[in-house]
């Protein structure tokens, strides 16, 4: 198999694992965990599907969300905290129904912690300044970096370039 048909196997996989996750998790949820006095203020400001993705670590649709096929040149900030995270210029379609990037506009800005949901190894995203869930990044990018930072486009706010 070249490295072409591993990556779509694998950007595949992802979004069924995403549907099931979407379509199974919030039903069969165990106990709610208390909200601190910040995610609570969060929960008012933010929409249903940003607070899940940031706040509880969740997922967005794939394809069905705001930025997987956005174009513009610009910048890409936390919804959380506003600080910017990703490039347009660093953007790429991965074909997985998420915005995905090769790299972060400022790595200290970004935490990569190991996840082992969903019975397999992947390197969770959260942004450092926002202390929020962003997604997940791979090693099945394209060059120059060989990542694929898959980013929920719920955990992100565009700002266009100014012309």
């Amino acid at each position: 198999m070249n490295k072409i048909t591993r990556s779509l196997i694998f950007a595949l996989a992802c979004v069924a694992i995403a549907v099931v996750a979407i379509r199974i998790l919030p039903a069969s949820a165990g106990e709610k965990k208390e909200l601190t006095a910040e995610q609570s203020a969060m929960r008012e400001k933010l929409t249903p599907i940003q607070f899940h993705v940031t706040m509880e670590d969740g997922t967005e649709p794939p394809f069905r969300n705001e930025y997987h096929d956005n174009k513009a040149a610009g910048t890409y900030v936390c919804i959380i905290s506003g600080e910017p995270l990703f490039s347009s210029k660093d953007k790429f379609d991965s074909g997985t129904g998420w915005p995905s990037f090769t790299k972060p506009i400022d790595p200290s800005k970004i935490e990569e912690i190991k996840d082992n949901a969903f019975g397999m190894v992947r390197i969770e995203v959260r942004s450092k300044p926002g202390g929020s869930h962003l997604g997940h990044v791979f090693s099945d990018g394209p060059a120059p970096t060989g990542l694929r930072y898959c980013i929920n486009s719920a955990a992100l706010r565009f700002v266009p370039d100014k012309e």
